[in-house]
């Protein structure tokens, strides 16, 4: 198991929603990685998209603070990889937010959790892997 991952806006929303199934495994990753000691990264970009499909503020921190301090980590982005997720985007035809999830693991050796499909696209730059892949 990689020590470091870094979670799609769907998959922190299907934590703090518990949708069904994808909730459940969801969660059940987020903890082992949480008793492992291992590192879950997030991006202002993450925000952001949470924050685009209606979540507050006040609804956006309680769920990164079920983390304990050690093991969340917040990724920054730089202009250099907001350019090359703009040309990657459009040579790919994927959205310009995937694209730069996906170089923010690459450039920062994170494991991406995601179910998006987008990523079959992008799987020279990072491959994305279900939460049920690591349980």
């Amino acid at each position: 198991m990689m020590e470091d991952f870094y979670f799609d806006s769907s998959i922190w929303i299907d934590i703090y929603e518990k949708r069904e199934h994808n909730g459940e495994v969801a969660k059940k990753l987020f903890e082992k990685i949480i008793n492992e000691d291992h590192k879950i990264f997030y991006s202002d970009l993450v925000l952001v998209e949470l924050k685009r499909v209606g979540y507050s503020i006040e609804e956006i921190n309680p769920l990164l603070k079920v983390a304990k301090p050690n093991n969340l980590r917040r990724a920054h982005i730089y202009e250099k990889q907001i350019n090359e997720a703009r040309k990657l985007a459009k040579q790919r035809n994927v959205p310009l937010a995937d694209a730069l999830h996906a170089i923010l693991c690459k450039d920062n050796n994170l494991q991406l959790v995601s179910r998006d499909a987008h990523y079959k696209k992008l799987t020279n730059v990072v491959r994305a892997r279900l939460p049920e892949d690591f349980i």
